[in-house]
């Protein structure tokens, strides 16, 4: 009997060195459930049409694929006689995809939601003047999420733009003007439009005016279809005081006029940011208070069991229960990028729990080139150094000042519980109680 996991890994390996993408993978996996086209869309915050249209396409590619005509009604047949046909075949899907140290690729296997996050992102990306702010210390999938939307958003043919501020040039963020200039050229150039720059910068009207003048008369009237414009590493700008001041309410402004002029209703903004902001905005004037926040947390234990039997672990945890991820948990925590690290290796390496819980606050474990970059980023900083050792000795959480406060909390060092702090894994309190 082949099992709905069984069968998904069993058509990612079939299709390699491509996947199916987060959509795909939906339908197949409630496809093979019994559920109907309608129930999927319902469920999920889908148009019905739209999910058969999906489903489609993926029986064509399928069906294209093995070469036998495949139905959403003989799915689970066809599948069922293809495995069999090749017992030996791999399904492992590990084997085909490398470690990313950051980013999860788009359509790998290894991404884990967390529901509802997605598909309430997917649901409001595409309202009139959306703004969605992504909000999570580093390396917990910020970023993942953020190209998953993208990708969502390309599916209903609507127009992209991806923007990270740490690309930008340091010189960028000494005036309000280049700054602005370099976001309207990045839009342009990922439209593959002109930039055309000069014909809408208007020195009398200001920086701000005409960048305006440029997204509404230039950009969005020109496109038949709305664009969703992500803007990645936000929290980059928070070092820059006068800048950010500047921009943050633009990026206001621009969701605001989707209340005002029909236009605008057509830009949709993410924005991804790592900490609070800790630069003085007035309420009015700040984008933090007004659209859709996802705040990502970390996985839970059912999350971190379903990872690690993508990673063929499954029968490791059956033979021992749940323990070695619950111990797995209480030295780093329910933090994607530990989690996953610490399987890549339990995996590649044939190493144990037990051996790799030991050294992991150690130089000889898996985590040393993850502790060693904290600890150079805490050196050359002693103020968060000082912080962060405060904190790790003290018996309970412990109120720190506002910035130190945000910035060890963007570093994925401490968690906030209102305005106290204290370590946020295990694995942090032993390694740095040593070197700081």
């Amino acid at each position: 009997m082949l099992s709905e996991e069984e069968a998904f890994t069993f058509v990612e390996t079939i299709l390699k060195p491509n996947y199916l993408n987060d959509l795909q993978g939906l339908v197949f996996r409630q496809c093979w459930l019994g559920k109907t086209y309608q129930m999927i869309a319902e469920e999920n915050g889908y148009d019905a049409d739209y999910i058969k249209v999906a489903g489609s396409r993926l029986w064509q590619l399928l069906s294209d694929t093995l070469g036998v005509k495949i139905t959403k009604s003989n799915i689970q047949t066809v599948l069922r006689q293809s495995f069999n046909k090749t017992p030996s075949l791999s399904i492992s899907p590990l084997g085909q995809l490398p470690f990313s140290d950051g980013t999860v690729p788009r359509n790998s296997p290894l991404y884990i939601e967390r529901p509802p996050i997605e598909q309430r992102a997917y649901a409001e990306i595409i309202k009139p003047a959306a703004l969605l702010r992504i909000k999570a210390p580093s390396k917990m999938g910020k970023t993942s999420l953020m190209l998953r939307i993208l990708a969502y958003a390309k599916e209903n043919n609507y127009y992209t733009v991806r923007l990270n501020l740490q690309q930008a040039n340091n010189t960028l963020f000494t005036h309000l003007d280049p700054f602005l200039r370099w976001i309207c050229a990045n839009i342009a150039h990922q439209l593959n439009k002109e930039p055309r720059l000069d014909d809408y910068w208007d020195e009398e009207l200001g920086s701000k005016v005409s960048c305006n003048a440029y997204l509404q008369g230039y950009i969005l009237e020109s496109l038949d279809n709305p664009l969703v414009l992500a803007i990645d590493e936000v929290n980059h700008l928070f070092e820059y005081g006068d800048i950010a001041q500047e921009f943050l309410p633009l990026l206001r402004f621009w969701h605001e006029e989707g209340n005002n002029i029909e236009i605008w209703q057509n830009l949709r903004l993410i924005i991804v940011h790592s900490t609070e902001i800790y630069i003085p905005l007035k309420l009015q004037q700040s984008p933090f208070n007004v659209g859709i926040p996802i705040q990502l947390p970390e996985f839970n234990l059912e999350q971190v069991q379903a990872l690690a039997e993508f990673h063929s672990l499954s029968n490791i945890i059956d033979n021992e229960g749940s323990e070695p991820l619950k111990n797995l948990m209480k030295m780093v925590g329910g933090h994607p990028y530990l989690i996953r690290l610490a399987l890549y290796h339990l995996y590649q390496d044939k190493i144990t729990m037990k051996q790799l819980l030991e050294e992991a606050p150690t130089p000889t474990g898996i985590y040393d080139h993850h502790l060693q970059n904290h600890l150079i980023t805490l050196q050359n900083n002693p103020e968060l150094a000082a912080a962060f050792a405060k904190v790790i000795k003290a018996k309970k959480p412990m109120q720190l000042e506002t910035i130190i406060a945000y910035k060890l909390a963007s570093m994925g060092l401490v968690k906030l519980q209102g305005k106290e702090a204290f370590p946020s894994c295990q694995l942090y309190c032993l390694y740095f109680s040593v070197v700081i």
